[in-house]
């Protein structure tokens, strides 16, 4: 249980601050704007707490697959970056979203979904 609630964490500190150097580098170096209406601090918590969900279920899911994933870690990454690209491409769609943002988004995917699943592998994986 103890592994289960750390790879959480691992996980999320990963899925959070990833997107955040990411988004961060996009602002300087394609002048990248932040969501307008909002202010930054509530921006912040509303990703936190998204990704404290995404993290649990990512964590959740493998454990309890874990016969057929562990050491198919980027098998599993692999379908979770699947998930999301489609779904930033479907935010990009709509009115508040532009491509450029959906781009970061899945080159932060692409960074961090690998990355979580290998962690998760290790920590909680089948020997």
């Amino acid at each position: 249980m103890v592994m289960i609630i750390l790879s959480i964490v691992v996980v999320l500190v990963i899925i959070y601050v990833v997107p955040f150097l990411i988004y961060g580098l996009a602002t300087k170096v394609i002048n990248l704007k932040p969501p307008e209406g909002a202010s930054p601090v509530r921006f912040l918590i509303s990703i936190l707490v998204s990704k404290i969900g995404t993290a649990i279920a990512f964590v959740l899911i493998f454990y309890f697959a874990r016969s057929s994933f562990s050491g198919e870690w980027f098998l599993y990454a692999f379908i979770w970056w699947i998930s999301v690209v489609i779904g930033e491409l479907g935010q990009a769609v709509g009115s508040n979203y532009t491509l450029k943002e959906a781009v970061i988004g899945i080159i932060s995917e692409t960074i961090y979904l690998p990355l979580s699943a290998y962690l998760v592998n290790l920590m909680i994986g089948l020997k």
